[in-house]
């Protein structure tokens, strides 16, 4: 039978965190709660303007904000998945 899983203690610094990933069994620990992430490493060499209705724009903002990004990475996000699924 399978111990209930523990909660990952506080990591102050990327040292302590990577000692601990190290060490660590992570499979004893309860990582349901973690988000993927996607890290943005491409320089960005073009730019886009445009003009929405204010109440589009709004609720991208909202969306953005709901996930914990800027809006502008949020956009750029649909517009990658957009893209990569034709």
């Amino acid at each position: 039978m399978k111990a209930d899983p523990k909660s990952l203690p506080p990591l102050r610094s990327d040292a302590e965190a990577e000692e601990f990933v190290e060490t660590a069994d992570l499979t004893q620990y309860d990582l349901s709660g973690f988000k993927p992430m996607r890290f943005e490493i491409e320089p960005k060499a073009a730019s886009l303007n445009m003009r929405l209705p204010a109440p589009l724009l709004d609720a991208v903002k909202a969306k953005a904000k709901a996930r914990g990004i800027p809006y502008t990475r949020y956009v750029r996000m649909l517009l990658e998945t957009d893209v990569a699924h034709q």
